[in-house]
């Protein structure tokens, strides 16, 4: 999104000293949007591997050297160097390179018979090429910018050669012995050994959660380690910084790249350049959430964690510590500390930092990576649940392009921005934040974009004077999301951010007019959410005069402001006769590609009702008892009627008039929620409570949403109403273990309510 420089020229000098360029990684942009991120790049990856073989050729065919006679060099793109805009991979098979000018079929020859799994290697790496090209053009950081592009580099040479990429360095992991995990593992024995079982357990168990925080440590870019550390070996930082960029902290989302532990591959430098830092933010973090632990854990945390901890400080910068030698012998009764390893992208770090919290309270709640046991696999899944292997069965079937013809641009059925998603794809557009600066030398381009959004704005919106917009437009403190397409402005949205009060106010929001009905105001609205999503601002607000309401409602905007009022009075600038709209945004969409996901959701649940209705559609022959003289059945002798779901009354009454089912409902609501057990599930999960929670419940439900849905008139049956409040305790029994007071309240409580739906009616006695 932000507008950045050209790329460097040239081949970054790979393996000029054993190592690739420095760069930073993640540190303030892969934060807690990396698992999202991860996701879809795993979801694209599995759509590319499902698609048809010649799409599968025509893909590779842009990341290929052209097998042409006449010695062509053209390598799918001209140069080594990214061009502006990504490749076309929508060329037919038959048509001409527009680089070399030869069919592009000669692209792909050597692919003929190359085996499917092959193939889907080759198609792996590409995905995680455009990943990085994202990566950047979208980065600022220099030094990340140069490692991006090197490992880009990397893994083009490896599409072209069909081999497998490794890095060009002269050392390989590990870069130092005794790596961090041993180190910890030599202190447990050299400190702790002599200590009871029992008491070396919970040692053992704090170790285990320090090593894991370095595991998904997002570490500080050079540059900024230079500004906090002056006086450091500021060149031995950066090039371990790249060898974490490299092996560990990449391979989490291109892994097409062999990953490594942090804790396993370096040593005690890094851990020193890390851990006066990491200390003061564990414990910090450990005063914040002290409420929140369970009282026989706060004196492990708030006493042993930090005495721990200065201890391990002792060892890791003294010069004679014996912990950090290679002959180190471990006590006889020591062990390897055992490493929980996450497969995925990790959380920011005060989330995760609550995550190994719970790694010491596992006997109240299953840790997530837990796997169900015998037992619990037999529990009876909740009513209306679909299992995995049809949803699985009918996403390939959604995935496969041969069975689900494109949408046109043209149907009722296409989103707004779908268009405008397309053109990105392309590359005939381009989104850019952009702004003036009293800091920075002038940039050519930005302050020709400016003019060209201030144009745009002055335009469509002429009831605005120019010289406003035009001082809010080149405004340091204002930025503005701008639209290019061939080079020129067709719109944008300036906006000021308020990060201390938690809101951005956008200022201006247009589309020239020739440039309307494409879907572009949709697309640019979902860009800026996520813009702000990636710096942690998560409400917007706007005043809209009486022409704009219906276009900010549309993008999620209402007139309930969710930002309490002494947060912006003073702050958003106050306009006559407009009114004022607001915006909360959720973390966990990715807003610019929500509309396919939307999409996606309706056809998997037309193909479900296909299903559903091909199972039942049975003709039966008409009843002729009638003409026989019989006046009179039961119902349920009529043919295929069982098989539609009906049952006798006696088996489960249905309310047939809605305010007594209303009543009878709220009356059993009231009961349960007033039950002495009822308390765990009065309210929604909270996830600093329990942490994981939401990855383990797929569909989380409580008393308190039950209540604002009945208020709602939500539950027309009481089938709704049971299938709510037997989910409540499905849920807990799923994430709880047996012996758990949670699990023994959900029993308690279920027998409750089934006994009191027994004395209203709604069920057989």
């Amino acid at each position: 999104m932000a507008d950045s420089a050209g790329i460097q020229q040239g081949s970054p000098a790979i393996g000029a000293a054993g190592l690739v360029p420095a760069a930073p990684g993640a540190a303030g942009t892969e934060g807690s949007g990396a698992a999202g991120r991860s996701a879809r790049i795993a979801v694209k990856k599995a759509q590319l591997r499902s698609s048809p073989r010649p799409k599968k050729l025509e893909k590779l065919g842009v990341y290929s050297s052209c097998k042409a006679e006449g010695a062509c060099k053209c390598n799918g793109w001209k140069s080594q160097n990214p061009p502006p805009t990504p490749p076309r991979t929508d060329q037919q098979s038959n048509t001409l390179c527009e680089l070399c000018n030869s069919a592009h079929r000669d692209h792909v020859t050597h692919l003929e018979n190359v085996s499917e799994e092959e193939m889907n290697r080759l198609l792996g790496i590409v995905l995680d090429v455009e990943y990085l090209y994202t990566c950047v053009h979208k980065e600022e950081d220099a030094d990340t910018k140069q490692v991006y592009f090197s490992l880009f580099k990397l893994l083009r040479k490896s599409i072209l050669l069909m081999g497998k990429p490794m890095l060009e360095a002269q050392d390989s992991p590990p870069f130092e012995k005794p790596s961090i995990e041993q180190g910890v593992n030599n202190f447990v024995q050299y400190k702790f050994s002599h200590l009871p079982s029992k008491e070396r357990q919970t040692i053992m168990e704090l170790a285990k959660m320090f090593l894991n925080q370095i595991n998904y440590w997002q570490l500080e870019t050079p540059s900024q380690r230079r500004q906090r550390v002056p006086n450091d070996d500021a060149a031995g930082y950066k090039a371990n910084y790249t060898r974490w960029l490299c092996y560990c902290n990449v391979p989490q989302f291109c892994d097409s790249l062999p990953r490594y532990e942090t804790t396993q591959i370096f040593g005690r430098t890094l851990l020193r350049s890390v851990f006066t830092v990491m200390r003061k933010q564990l414990l910090e973090q450990a005063r914040q959430e002290k409420d929140k632990l369970p009282p026989e854990k706060r004196t492990l945390i708030l006493t042993h964690f930090p005495k721990f901890l200065s201890m391990l400080e002792e060892e890791v910068y003294s010069h004679s510590s014996p912990i950090w030698s290679q002959d180190f012998l471990a006590g006889a009764s020591g062990g390897q500390i055992p490493i929980h390893t996450e497969c995925h992208p990790p959380p920011d770090n005060s989330e995760y930092f609550l995550l190994l919290l719970h790694i010491l309270t596992v006997g109240e709640k299953r840790k997530p990576s837990e796997p169900l046991t015998q037992e619990e696999n037999k529990r009876p899944r909740v009513v209306g649940d679909i299992p995995m292997d049809l949803i699985n069965e009918v996403m390939a079937t959604i995935a496969d392009p041969a069975a689900i013809p494109e949408t046109s641009l043209l149907s009722a059925h296409s989103a707004r921005d779908e268009a405008a998603r397309l053109e990105e794809r392309r590359g005939v557009i381009e989104f850019h934040v952009i702004g003036n600066s009293l800091n920075q030398k002038p940039n050519k381009r930005i302050l020709m974009w400016l003019v060209g959004l201030q144009n745009v704005f002055s335009h469509q919106l002429p009831r605005m004077p120019k010289e406003y917009i035009t001082r809010l437009v080149f405004d340091p403190k204002h930025k503005t999301l701008s639209l290019i397409k061939d080079g020129r402005v067709i719109g944008g949205i300036c906006f000021r951010m308020f990060p201390s009060q938690g809101f951005t106010e956008i200022v201006f929001c247009a589309v020239t007019s020739n440039e309307q009905v494409k879907g572009y105001g949709t697309h640019l609205m979902n860009h800026l959410k996520e813009y702000h999503i990636k710096h942690e601002i998560l409400n917007f607000l706007t005043y809209a005069d009486e022409y704009a309401i219906g276009y900010f409602k549309k993008q999620g905007f209402s007139k309930d402001i969710k930002v309490p009022k002494a947060k912006y009075v003073g702050y958003i600038k106050d306009y006559e006769g407009a009114t004022l709209m607001g915006c909360e945004l959720n973390p966990s969409i990715p807003y610019t590609e929500f509309s396919v996901i939307i999409k996606k959701q309706k056809e998997i649940i037309k193909k479900l009702i296909e299903r559903k209705q091909a199972q039942i559609r049975k003709v039966y022959p008409g009843l002729s008892c009638f003409k026989e003289g019989v006046r009179q059945i039961p119902i349920e002798s009529i043919p295929g009627i069982r098989e539609t779901g009906w049952k006798p009354m006696g088996k489960g009454k249905e309310l047939k008039d809605p305010d007594q089912l209303y009543s009878s409902l709220k009356t059993i609501l009231q009961h349960v929620k007033s039950h002495q057990n009822a308390w765990p599930f009065m309210e929604p999960v909270k996830k600093t409570e329990a942490p994981g929670y939401y990855q383990v419940i797929r569909f989380p439900m409580d008393l308190k949403t039950m209540s604002e849905r009945l208020k709602s008139r939500y539950y027309t049956t009481r089938k709704l109403f049971m299938a709510d409040m037997q989910r409540i305790f499905t849920n807990c029994r799923e994430y709880n273990p047996p012996e758990s007071e949670y699990y023994k309240c959900a029993n308690l409580l279920e027998k409750f309510f089934y006994t009191k739906i027994k004395e209203a009616g709604l069920i057989e006695k």
